[in-house]
């Protein structure tokens, strides 16, 4: 707030001299008398408005601002607090009129340069916001406050490089800042410079140590740094300070998946659902996927998340006048790299009927310099590296190629851009593959999928409408090498720790995937097939340690779990021809894992679950033609393992089904994949060029 120059005596003087002393009492006290006198004595009318601004009273506080500068139209610090208060009150168009008119007065008044500055940031005027706050630097260079808030627009804007310089000279300015130092960590972790991030967040920890603000991003780089323990502990504070912080909760619980403590697990499943059934967190969308699976409720926590991270989304672009003789596609993802991504979608982008589409890849992921990047790169019609591009620049990029159709393929993944969907990058988007949900987005218009995953009568669940391909949804690369089962098995089991003989059941699914009731079927069936191992991925020391811990507490010898380390592509893939049968999770699938299994023809074992992220591998199944391997519960589920686990002669012959079928069935047939995917983005630019709004449909099975 601005303070007008004190008179220098009398009871306005003493007036001044209360206030700045913080004797708000005693001045509201002579406020008041003063006012009983003269209802227009302007410091009066602005002290108390002052002091009620200071008490929360804002209606009361924009009321005293307002006669006062009615009063004294020239006075600059009464147009800059009406304009303060009604930032407040989120009435920014107002003022920022306010802020001009107070600028209108006087150009140099550094308050009204910085508040307006605030004021276009919460338009979403970023560009108009930084040249306010470099018109008060250019006259104060050493103005912390502006070159705080300036580093605040530089950081929405995504340019962190730029953000971290400004912060720097406030912290020269002001070192012991702790709100300068948590944005400059926040800066540092956007550039994945996680241990100087820490650092900050450290020290501003020092200076407030029950900031939970502070203690929740000191909780994200100990996450980003795979030291969970440390990160939860962290998370666990915020909420003891700020019990309805609205992100600490969405951490802790991610920690909790990603070590497989579940210690509280039951606890912690019902208060993440209850807080997103009363909106009282923030639950980041794939977190949520591995501790609800009621896919209303996942519809809610998406929406509460991007509603909380984007503003009302811009109208969608309107098509072309004109037909082209070709559809402009552009495939978006954070994961054109050594990545699953690309392994499954190279085929697609290489076979694409060039007649009908122009391919766009659109890659916002760094270039890791991969044989598989290079292929994508090669395979669509024009590859556009934007990684150091913010999300409005993208979409203007996109925009100006008159993309017609945008696909998101990494959705609420890690490294999504959303952002640049939220900026309405093409007339139609499209979610597939990336993320296994609704994105509860207002601007994604059609998700890719299947009558399995998503099956009929399911629509209200999600925000997007539904194009059901026939089959099946997933695509595959069918040209990927087949694993050799020349060597000796028993030789190769020696080599990964595996018992030569004995029954080896694996899941290499990502260890957060893992619940209890999946692990209390997988501790029965050690326990019912004598030397037998569980084969699982190495993902963290205290996942590790957490799953051997509950193994012995069901009675079983933790020696029996055997982890393995993330292994190369060909030999991920070959690994699987050590291990008997595939065991699956819910209530999150394998997906490209469950792909992996099937292509080296090792039998997965799934139950069905009730939304999608569980039901992807059903449709695997189902399209590799083994549906017999589908399960309706977990008491099926664990009925058919121990059946195959007991009866090798069984599980030969579904192996041997999958390897006839391998180059046959539709899950890895990528051309017939194809000409479905295509048709339904011909319908889509189809119901788009009518002018009518999009509508879900399914798609006629491909010729």
């Amino acid at each position: 707030m601005a303070t007008p120059q004190p008179p220098q005596s009398g009871a306005a003087g003493q007036l001044f001299d209360l206030f700045q002393r913080g004797r708000l009492a005693e001045a509201e006290s002579v406020c008041r008398r003063l006012l009983a006198a003269d209802k227009d004595q302007l410091a009066a009318l602005h002290i108390l408005g002052l002091i009620e601004a200071q008490r929360g009273n804002l209606g009361a506080a924009l009321q005293l601002f307002s006669r006062t500068a009615a009063l004294n139209p020239r006075s600059v610090e009464a147009h800059v607090n009406v304009g303060r208060v009604l930032g407040l009150l989120a009435r920014h168009e107002e003022a920022l009129a306010c802020y001009d008119k107070a600028l209108a007065i006087d150009p140099s008044f550094l308050l009204a340069l910085n508040n307006r500055g605030g004021t276009l940031r919460a338009l979403g005027r970023l560009d108009e916001a930084l040249a306010s706050y470099d018109k008060a630097l250019a006259i104060r260079p050493d103005y912390a406050d502006a070159l705080y808030n300036r580093g605040n627009a530089l950081a929405a804007l995504e340019r962190h490089d730029q953000a971290l310089v400004s912060y720097d000279k406030a912290l020269a300015l002001r070192r012991d800042d702790a709100k300068v130092l948590i944005a400059r960590g926040n800066a540092l972790m956007a550039l994945q410079r996680f241990s100087d991030a820490l650092a900050s967040f450290e020290r501003a920890l020092s200076l407030r140590p029950r900031d939970a603000m502070a203690l929740y991003n000191r909780a994200n780089v100990l996450s980003f740094l795979r030291r969970y323990d440390e990160a939860a502990g962290s998370y666990r504070q915020a909420l003891e300070i700020e019990p309805d912080h609205r992100y600490a909760f969405s951490g802790l619980a991610d920690c909790a998946a990603f070590t497989c403590d579940w210690r509280d697990h039951a606890r912690l499943s019902a208060e993440v659902a209850a807080r997103v059934r009363d909106r009282r967190s923030i639950i980041h969308p794939f977190t949520f996927l591995a501790w609800c699976d009621e896919p209303e409720l996942q519809l809610a926590c998406a929406r509460s998340f991007v509603d909380d991270t984007f503003a009302s989304p811009p109208p969608a672009a309107k098509f072309a006048s004109a037909r082209r003789d070709r559809i402009r596609i552009a495939y978006v993802s954070a994961d054109f790299r050594d990545h699953a991504m690309s392994h499954l979608m190279c085929r697609l982008l290489e076979l694409h009927d060039r007649t009908r589409f122009e391919v766009h890849g659109v890659s916002l992921g760094q270039d890791d310099q991969s044989a598989i990047r290079q292929r994508v790169a090669k395979a669509v019609d024009r590859f556009h590296d934007a990684a150091g591009r913010n999300d409005g620049d993208v979409a203007a990029m996109m925009r100006s190629l008159d993309v017609d159709i945008a696909i998101d393929l990494t959705g609420h993944t890690k490294g999504n851009r959303i952002g640049v969907f939220a900026r309405r990058a093409a007339p139609l988007q499209v979610s597939y593959l990336g993320f296994p949900g609704t994105g509860g987005t207002r601007f994604i218009d059609y998700m890719i999928a299947d009558d399995i995953v998503i099956p009929p009568g399911a629509e209200a669940h999600y925000s997007e409408c539904i194009i059901r391909l026939p089959g099946c949804y997933w695509v595959d690369n069918r040209e990927r090498a087949i694993p050799d089962g020349a060597a000796s098995r028993a030789d190769s089991r020696r080599k990964a720790a595996l018992p030569e003989s004995g029954v080896v059941l694996c899941s290499f699914n990502n260890n957060y995937k893992i619940t209890p009731p999946v692990f209390d079927v997988w501790m029965r069936l050690l326990r019912a097939v004598d030397g037998s191992v569980l084969w699982l991925l190495r993902d963290n020391p205290r996942a590790e340690q957490n799953l051997q811990r509950e193994a012995v507490a069901r009675g079983i010898d933790a020696s029996r779990l055997v982890f393995r380390d993330r292994l190369p592509l060909p030999e991920h893939i070959a690994s699987h021809l050590l291990a008997d049968l595939f065991l699956d999770t819910v209530p999150v699938n394998a997906h490209t894992t469950a792909g992996d299994a099937l292509w080296a023809g090792l039998p997965v074992v799934t139950c069905l679950g009730s939304a999608f992220a569980g039901r992807v591998a059903a449709s695997l199944l189902q399209a590799a033609g083994v549906p017999e391997l589908v399960t309706r519960d977990l008491a099926g589920y664990e009925a058919l393992a121990l059946k195959l686990t007991s009866d090798p002669d069984l599980r030969h012959g579904v192996r041997a089904k999958l390897e006839d079928a391998r180059m046959r069935c539709l899950l890895f047939d990528t051309d017939r994949f194809r000409r479905s995917l295509e048709a339904a983005f011909v319908t889509m630019w189809d119901i788009g060029q009518r002018g009518e709004a999009p509508r879900s449909f399914n798609v006629a099975p491909a010729v």
